[in-house]
């Protein structure tokens, strides 16, 4: 397995919608190829594109700078998207295939679309075939609104080694699940482990928990014991860093806080016995 970055390591600083709908934009967003520099210098031989950056709104030129760069200082580039409809998927598939990524992440609800199980087990199968073309795997990712037992109905009756599970340490809480009921159930079908750690805190006054994002370490996950059952399935290959980082009072104050935690969960993985970035198996 190797470690990596993703693009929502750098949420605010990438720009993300808040609580209206707007756009918070930082001054100067970061790119595509800032990230990569960013992934470059912490050391991590894998780097993923999640939503947030959507390539399929990126120009030729943009897309073909971005592929050489990756091609050139040979990281392991996965991407993602959201909506899982038969079109955007084939878009992706497109577009990783341009990109010769091994993994292609997707959350599967869009805006006004929440296709039921039948439907996304139709679309999944339908593009076995182009996905097995192009040596790439299809992730899905647990993200709110499925519980682990669906979404491992999903992957039973689709039934292939090219589609699995992305799975995020902390998202199945919106489904009222924690990780290690989610995790009990997706782990012998998860390609790709988002890493985000969290606390949960009740308020002061006493009706009701916040769940808050932390880095790495600082948190309830309990990593090093998450990556040795994961292993015992060898189907995971890639764990990226994600971050939920609460705001401070402006998002200049934030993009540096959220730098800051960056480093921290950067550092805290290379003290893993496990870190190894040349180990691609």
């Amino acid at each position: 397995m190797v470690f990596g970055l993703s693009s929502f390591t750098y949420g605010w600083a990438i720009g993300t919608k808040g609580p209206d709908n707007y756009r918070d934009a930082p001054e100067k967003p970061m790119t595509e190829i800032d990230l990569l520099h960013k992934t470059l210098k912490a050391g991590m031989p894998c780097l993923q594109i999640g939503d947030n950056l959507p390539l399929h709104l990126f120009s030729i030129e943009q897309l073909e700078q971005f592929r050489t760069s990756v091609i050139q200082n040979d990281l392991r580039l996965e991407i993602g998207a959201r909506k899982l409809d038969r079109e955007h998927l084939t878009r992706y598939i497109d577009i990783a295939s341009v990109f010769k990524s091994p993994l292609l992440r997707f959350v599967i609800d869009g805006d006004q679309y929440q296709p039921d199980s039948a439907e996304i087990i139709s679309i999944i199968k339908e593009s076995i075939p182009r996905l097995k073309e192009n040596n790439l795997v299809l992730g899905i990712e647990n993200h709110d609104r499925f519980k682990a037992k669906e979404l491992s109905f999903i992957m039973q009756s689709v039934d292939s080694d090219y589609v699995g599970i992305c799975l995020d340490c902390v998202n199945s809480i919106g489904a009222g699940e924690g990780l290690e009921w989610v995790s009990s159930v997706l782990m012998p079908f998860t390609v790709n482990l988002h890493v985000k750690d969290f606390t949960i805190q009740r308020v002061d006054h006493q009706m009701g928990f916040t769940v808050t994002g932390t880095p790495l370490g600082k948190g309830m996950i309990q990593l090093p014991l998450l990556l040795e059952k994961l292993a015992k399935f060898n189907r995971c290959k890639s764990a990226v860093i994600e971050q939920w980082v609460p705001p401070e009072a402006t998002l200049a104050e934030t993009i540096r806080k959220e730098e800051q935690w960056a480093n921290k969960s950067i550092e805290y993985i290379k003290q893993l016995s496990s870190f190894n970035p040349s180990d691609l198996s």
